[in-house]
């Protein structure tokens, strides 16, 4: 089993949305499967311009010549396509959606219509790989990734695929550089992604122990907002300073 993912965090290595990713892909590495991590912030990906050559002109590939001439391989060749993303505006960030974007020469454009009776483009002559979503948000919150969630469900829908798990952690802002005395609950918080890693590869599905283990906020939530003001503050009062 092939599993990739596409970390759209603009941070790249250094996010906390890779705190995430590196475990889950840890954990789907222990349980037999080839994974990579893609950081799409160090990629050259322009945005799609609607001109639909990939669909008339030359089937299956862009017009536009980028680094999506490597990455559209990499998906196809995917079990698993795992999008990891923080919440920018209650959505993914840019990158990321300029990255699934120029997912389109994958489809097809004429119309079907789906089980439901709702209509789509038809499916490509390629499969499209099975999909893992992985979000982190500043909010405590886990109904911050409500947009996020039916997001990655109508794309699903849309290439033909499934969400077959979803990993979503309000309170993001501590998981890479947490307070000493929250160390203790982020690194048993890794551990439960970890498993979540395991868990995709052996059974394509999370256990319902695990998804509530994971949804369990870090902290109490006005904790972690009186500290998150806190930092705040002594930021802006720092900014606010002249330089010596």
């Amino acid at each position: 089993m092939k599993i990739t993912a596409f970390n759209g965090s603009p941070r790249a290595e250094k996010g906390n949305t890779q705190v995430m990713v590196e475990e889950f892909l840890n954990g789907a590495k222990e349980a037999g499967a080839e994974v990579e991590n893609v950081f799409l912030a160090r990629k050259n990906i322009k945005h799609c311009i609607g001109c639909f050559s990939c669909w008339t002109e030359t089937p299956g590939a862009c017009a536009v010549k980028d680094d999506m001439e490597e990455l559209l391989p990499k998906y196809l060749e995917s079990d698993i396509a795992v999008f990891a993303t923080p919440i920018y505006t209650d959505n993914v960030t840019g990158i990321m959606k300029d990255f699934m974007d120029r997912l389109i020469p994958l489809g097809d454009p004429h119309f079907e219509a789906d089980e439901h009776g709702e209509i789509r483009h038809a499916g490509g002559s390629k499969r499209s790989p099975d999909i893992v979503v992985i979000a982190n948000c500043g909010f405590p919150e886990q109904s911050h990734f409500q947009v996020i969630s039916l997001l990655f469900r109508r794309v699903a829908r849309s290439f033909h695929s499934r969400v077959i798990a979803e990993v979503y952690r309000g309170e993001g802002s501590i998981l890479s550089d947490p307070p000493s005395a929250y160390k203790p609950l982020i690194w048993k918080y890794r551990k439960q992604v970890k498993k979540a890693g395991r868990e995709v590869v052996e059974n394509m599905v999370l256990s319902e122990e695990t998804r509530s283990q994971l949804d369990k906020p870090l902290i109490p939530y006005d904790q972690y907002i009186k500290g998150a003001n806190e930092r705040w503050d002594e930021v802006l009062s720092r900014g606010a300073k002249p330089e010596a």
